[in-house]
């Protein structure tokens, strides 16, 4: 039985790994503008050149909230952390 389905695209997908770390800001948030940006091959270079500048502009925005968002977060570990009667642990998080 042929039902003559329109072809659906789904996206691709990648894979990134690192060896022994976690990622970085930056690395998660060059990940991120690469999601929310593409830039074809085929737009103008005038136009394609300002777009470049525009996703690096993005790109070391977010990892400067990403910074932030990690300091708070570990704020809030060492805080719980030394609320529960460990400030020794809770100084090595403050020292991450």
């Amino acid at each position: 039985m042929n039902l003559n389905l329109p072809e659906i695209k789904v996206g691709s997908v990648s894979v990134s790994t690192t060896n022994n770390r976690g990622f970085t800001p930056e690395e998660v948030a060059q990940r991120c503008t690469d999601k929310l940006l593409n830039i074809a091959d085929s737009t103008p270079p005038a136009i394609r050149d300002q777009a470049i500048a525009y996703k690096k502009s993005m790109e070391a925005v977010i990892a400067l909230y990403m910074k932030e968002a990690i300091k708070t977060d570990r704020t809030t570990v060492y805080n719980a952390i030394k609320d529960a009667g460990q400030p020794k642990l809770a100084e090595y998080i403050r020292k991450m």
